[in-house]
């Protein structure tokens, strides 16, 4: 079966520590080069990511920089996919690594499975040797830290999913689908996916695909990252006018954060209840929820044979699941105060469909 043409799509920003690696894992890959095109859609980075990639596009003509005036994600992937040569397109992020049959397989599973998208599985590794950044990298791989999101957990077999991380899409798809919707900085995968969806198309997680994927190493930049993850599911469903391309999982730090405002006030004010039955009612989720934590983390804990872990594993649940709700809270009220917040609404990506 002849090899189809490839465009490789990575938009970055400031990935100095990274681009080299994922350079090499492009040049490394068990694909021919004469069948690759790899499209780095610089955001006007500050840092020395652009010079970098210039110098490995001197020595690979296949290996291009493009830059991202806008600086965002879906409209790095728009520019990309306008000017892509390849009949498939494959999206990488930059601080992650690959192995060498990424590509290959992910090329073998679409055409076998005939999709329109599929994908790996996220392998989350911490970014430095500290035991806070373990502990972050496996609460972002366990169920309750993340749901039931399946590309970070894992399959036995191709599953039919709503989404998959990055992607490997035939060029047709955009044709047929749309492109990146560009008023969305985060969230523009989910969004596509569930748009190809929802037309019929299907996206598979294919398990023998696999991804390392570098987590936070901090608490303030898992908090920022995550707040910025929660307030754009609720902008999400108000700039696309639908909570289609959103689960209920995402929706569920927002009620945990809202009960915990709610058993807040109860303290200070038992103005509509009597005999504490208000308080009651909300702070009551909030200490199965506590206890849920604890038995995780010592579980987690004794399986790392890391004592003091089991006191960082609280901090990092609350940290990945209290950012996420403060942003979706934030992201709600931005909507309701949209003039004292300055939110504007851009008009839709002409080639949304």
């Amino acid at each position: 079966m002849d090899q189809p043409t490839i465009t490789i799509l990575i938009p970055c920003f400031n990935e100095e520590s990274f681009i080299e690696t994922i350079i090499q894992n492009i040049l490394d890959q068990d694909y021919p080069q004469e069948k690759l095109e790899a499209i780095f859609l610089d955001g006007m980075s500050t840092d020395k990511t652009a010079n970098i990639i210039s110098k490995y596009a001197i020595k690979y003509p296949f290996i291009k920089l493009i830059p991202n005036p806008e600086k965002i994600v879906p409209q790095a992937m728009n520019l990309g996919i306008d000017q892509a040569q390849g009949e498939i397109i494959i999206r990488l992020d930059a601080h992650a690594a690959y192995p060498k049959q990424y590509i290959s397989k992910l090329i073998f599973w679409l055409r076998k499975l005939s999709a329109e998208n599929v994908g790996g599985i996220w392998n989350i590794q911490p970014r430095s040797n500290s035991t806070k950044a373990k502990v972050i990298s496996l609460t972002l791989s366990h169920p309750m830290g993340v749901g039931n999101a399946l590309y970070r957990m894992g399959t036995s077999e191709p599953q039919e999913v709503d989404t998959v991380p990055f992607g490997c899409y035939p060029k047709s798809v955009f044709d047929k689908y749309g492109n990146y919707d560009v008023r969305l900085k985060r969230n523009q995968d989910i969004e596509l996916n569930k748009r190809i969806k929802q037309k019929g198309g299907k996206i598979f997680l294919v398990p023998d695909v696999e991804c390392i994927y570098y987590a936070r190493d901090t608490f303030s930049a898992l908090w920022k990252n995550n707040y910025a993850n929660g307030k754009w599911v609720i902008l999400t469903s108000w700039f696309t006018g639908t909570f289609n391309s959103l689960s209920v999982r995402h929706f569920v730090p927002l009620l945990f954060f809202i009960n915990i405002i709610l058993a807040t006030l109860s303290l200070f004010n038992n103005f509509f209840f009597t005999e504490n039955l208000f308080l009651s009612i909300f702070t009551f989720p909030i200490i199965i929820y506590l206890v849920i934590i604890s038995f995780f983390s010592v579980k987690l804990s004794l399986k790392e044979k890391n004592i003091s872990a089991f006191f960082l594993f609280p901090i990092t649940f609350l940290t990945l699941h209290l950012s996420y709700g403060v942003g979706s809270f934030v992201g709600f009220f931005s909507i309701i105060n949209k003039k004292k917040t300055k939110i504007q609404i851009p008009k839709p990506n002409t080639h949304i469909i």
